[in-house]
This record gives C-alpha cells, sequence and structure tokens, in this order.
C-alpha cells in the first residue's frame, strides 16, 4: 500500500495540469495548485500517506458529511422534509431548482442543502456552542484533538459569500430557515473553514467504514445511507462522472479536499487544490481512479483491467 501511494504521489508531480484553485475565496486563491497529498486508514487501523499528507487545508464542503451526521443525529429522518436526496445535475451553488421546487434542496451535499443542515444542528444554540458540536465530533472520530477552525478562511468566506446569502434568503422566504440568515451563514462559514490534514481526514472517516473495528459513531443504517448520498450527490454535477471513474462513495470541498469510503475496507483522503470543471480536485479525482485501478476496490465488483492498462 504504500509503494502504491508513492507510485500514485509521483503521478501527480508529474501531471503539468494541476487544474485551477478556487479563487473566489480570497484566502484560498493564493494556494500553490502544485501541492498533492494522499492517506489511508485501513479497517485493521494500520495508515499509510504519501506527498503533502500532513500539509492542513481547509475542508470545506467535505464539512458537509459531518454537519448532515450532527443533523440527523439531533432531528433523525425529520431533516427530509426539509432537504430531498436526489441528485442535482447543477453546480453546487446553483439556486435554480431552489427556485423551481419551492425552497427545498435537493439534497445536503450542495450549498441550499447544507445550509438547511446547519440549521438544524444550530437550532436552539450559539454559533460558538454549535461549532464546538461539530469540531468535537470531528476530533472524537479522528482521535486527535489538534484539529481547528481557521478563523482567516471563515472570515474571507463571509465576506465573499454573496451567493450563499441569497440561497438561505431564498431558503427563508419559504419558511425553511428557521435560525436567522446571518447565524447559519457564520456558523455554515466557520464549518466550511475546518482545517485538517489528509492523515487527520483519512482517520475521521473511519466512521463511516462500516467495520467492526471502527469508531461506532454512528448506526450502521446511518452510515450506509450517508455513503449513498456520497456516491449519488457529493462531486454535485460530476457525481456521475466520479461514480464512473472510482466507483466509491465520496464527497469533495472547493478546498481541493475529498474524502472517499470504501466500505468495509478503508478511509482515504486526497488533497490538491486545483480543481477542474466541476469544482472538484482534478488531481485528487485522477489519484482516486489510479487507486481503484490498482487495488479493485468499487462498491460495484473488481474491473475489468485490458492489456493497454485503460478500464
Amino acid at each position: 500500500m504504500q509503494d502504491l501511494l508513492t507510485e500514485i504521489a509521483e503521478v501527480a508531480a508529474e501531471n503539468p495540469d494541476k487544474g485551477e484553485v478556487a479563487n473566489y475565496i480570497p484566502e484560498l486563491a493564493g494556494i500553490d495548485p502544485g501541492q498533492f497529498g494522499m492517506a489511508i486508514a485501513l479497517a485493521d487501523g494500520s495508515v499509510f500517506s504519501a506527498g503533502d499528507a500532513d500539509v492542513p487545508f481547509s475542508i470545506q464542503s467535505v464539512s458537509k458529511i459531518f454537519a448532515l451526521t450532527l443533523a440527523l443525529g439531533r432531528v433523525g429522518d425529520q431533516i427530509w422534509r426539509r432537504v430531498g436526496r436526489e441528485p442535482s445535475g447543477l453546480a453546487f451553488d446553483s439556486i435554480l431548482l431552489l427556485e423551481r421546487e419551492n425552497g427545498i434542496p435537493r439534497n445536503p451535499f450542495i450549498n441550499a442543502g447544507a445550509l438547511v443542515t446547519t440549521d438544524t444542528y444550530l437550532a436552539g444554540s450559539s454559533p460558538r456552542e454549535a461549532l464546538g458540536e461539530l469540531v468535537r465530533f470531528v476530533r472524537a472520530a479522528a482521535d486527535d484533538d489538534d484539529i481547528h477552525i481557521n478563523e482567516k478562511v471563515a472570515r474571507s468566506e463571509i465576506a465573499s459569500g454573496h451567493r450563499n446569502f441569497s440561497l438561505a434568503h431564498y431558503l427563508a422566504s419559504h419558511g425553511n430557515m428557521y435560525s436567522s440568515v446571518d447565524k447559519v451563514l457564520g456558523t455554515y462559514c466557520h464549518q466550511c473553514a475546518v482545517e485538517m490534514t489528509c492523515r487527520q481526514l483519512a482517520l475521521a472517516g473511519r466512521f463511516l467504514i462500516d467495520a467492526d473495528s471502527m469508531p461506532a459513531l454512528v448506526s450502521v443504517e446511518r452510515r450506509r445511507r450517508i455513503n449513498a448520498l456520497m456516491m449519488t450527490c457529493g462531486h454535485y454535477d460530476g457525481s456521475g462522472d466520479f461514480a464512473f471513474r472510482v466507483g466509491m462513495p465520496g464527497k469533495s470541498g472547493v478546498g481541493g479536499g475529498i474524502l472517499v469510503i470504501s466500505p468495509g475496507r478503508a478511509s482515504i483522503a486526497v488533497w490538491s487544490p486545483g480543481l477542474n470543471q466541476y469544482g472538484n480536485s482534478k488531481l485528487g479525482t485522477e489519484a482516486m481512479e489510479l487507486l481503484a485501478q490498482k487495488t479493485g476496490w468499487s462498491v460495484f465488483g473488481v474491473p475489468h483491467v485490458r492489456t493497454d492498462g485503460d478500464v
């Protein structure tokens, strides 16, 4: 496994097309797109890493996994009265379907849906209390107390998050926002600014592996449902492409991170800040495709690899 990760990191380093960083968030605009890190936490407890796996980065929308987990813990299946479970087929910050479907977001992983899940776990708490609960959950999942929120990134997102404010106001206009827009957006932007390394993120994802030796932070049924949503909705309008190429549940973030779960086997985190046309890590997606080819890991069975190397 270590040799494979080293090989994947070398392939990424040699790729001249690193993608484009998320320049609409000022604090992310200046990050070097040439960085690449990857870590794998196996169900047997071993951890392997390569490249910049110990460099902290803003997990951005990968945090929506943890927000959804908290929201489900707070209200259970009642959450599905406020947000759907279907792929959107549109960009992560699109308002189009929200207008068509009367303020009910398609799924909890597009921005409008994530605002609803944030509003749900925020209910009855101050932003500080709610964010404290979120960070404590992530730390418990990773078994690492050295995980924090990057305040500079959070402030940068609040200052530039005009479209997210529009989405929140539209949700509120349909009665699908219970706390104040400013309170929800402040919490949401700080949630996205949680900073982790690939190693920490891979460890934090272990609660979704569905193996007896992994942290039992949620029920088996809930793990499987979260993984299902990651598979169908975790990469926005690129979710089908990621499922086709990788075949495992994954959740991306515009900070360049991707958390991928191989059920029963491993939690995988990859980071490279350059993005593809869908807003997902370009090198990270390619690295996961190579890992899936080399290991045969897929929820759809072992891929047939031709002698010329193509799947």
